[in-house]
């Protein structure tokens, strides 16, 4: 059993170590537990791959653990409250068990400018732990991008306001492509989200949203459909990674040597300013130091212009 249950964009991640791994130990049974909004995340996966998706608001953990019955061996992704709970209830009942190294002095090193090269990628951390229970699995990095595709996605925004390019700034980004001939397709999430979008569709030609229109699988298969993604650090570089979408990554208060770029990206692609303050924060969830946000002062241009290249 695997457990991972948020957020989207980290459960996102574990996608390919899971796949490998049930690929290379296909005399195994693979149980994901996390979320049932996460299901979509694994569809097409191997035959030895089974989904169990709970919710967490309404189910309680004692029934949680009573529904999953024995496994032989466990692997706790996520390592919260949550999460140790039923590794524990699990290893009570014969199971072997192993948590992530979360790797925080590293991380704690990187935001106080100790430590300056990259830290192991997510996915090497959650394939680690497979690997410390006796499995085999390899070739975590290796990642195949599609060369075809039409338009470009636009996801602006992220959970902290230390990881959104300003909004007036991406809307320019819109219009550049707009006018430049691209078809440019929106993605968000909330309703507040939705409407700057619906907004900025009417507005230019060329511009659609589909925010809020369609299920996860849904938006994946639009995302698989693009020549290019230009995205936060945030759940949709994950999304569009997993269809093998090529992404431009725009990078504020995080930075991508923290390990959370997507599956298979590159850090040429992504979009961001070299200042000694960079990175202040490992998830973007911290106020600015100098209180603008200066890390994000990027110019439109720039972004058009990696799109293009």
């Amino acid at each position: 059993m695997i457990i991972r249950f948020s957020a989207l964009g980290d459960v996102a991640m574990i996608n390919p170590v899971v796949r490998m791994a049930a690929e290379q130990n296909p005399e195994m049974e693979f149980t994901v537990l996390s979320q049932q909004r996460m299901e979509d995340l694994f569809g097409g996966m191997p035959k030895n791959v089974i989904f169990h998706g709970v919710d967490l608001k309404k189910e309680p953990l004692r029934k949680i653990v009573a529904g999953l019955g024995r496994f032989d061996l466990v692997a706790d992704l996520h390592d919260v409250w949550r999460s140790r709970y039923i590794r524990i209830a699990m290893k009570l009942k014969g199971a072997r068990v192993r948590t992530i190294r979360k790797g925080r002095l590293a991380r704690f090193g990187l935001i106080h400018h100790i430590r300056t090269q990259a830290l192991k990628h997510m996915t090497v951390r959650y394939a680690e732990v497979l690997q410390r229970l006796g499995l085999t699995i390899s070739d975590i990095k290796k990642a195949v991008h599609k060369e075809t595709g039409e338009g470009v996605g636009i996801a602006p925004f992220a959970a902290h306001k230390g990881k959104i390019y300003p909004l007036e700034r991406m809307e320019k980004v819109v219009r550049l492509l707009s006018k430049s001939g691209e078809r440019v397709v929106l993605f968000g999430g909330g309703e507040k989200e939705q409407e700057i979008l619906v907004t900025w569709a009417k507005k230019y030609k060329g511009v659609e949203s589909v925010a809020g229109k369609y299920r996860l699988a849904e938006e994946m298969e639009i995302m698989r459909g693009l020549r290019v993604m230009v995205s936060m650090d945030s759940a949709n570089m994950h999304l569009a990674s997993l269809v093998g979408t090529r992404v431009v990554s725009i990078w504020g208060a995080t930075h991508p040597k923290a390990g959370f770029l997507g599956f298979g990206q590159s850090e040429g692609d992504c979009v961001q300013r070299d200042l000694k303050c960079r990175p202040c924060s490992i998830y973007g969830n911290k106020k600015c130091h100098f209180g603008d946000y200066r890390c994000m002062d990027i110019a439109p241009e720039k972004v058009k212009l990696r799109v293009e290249r």
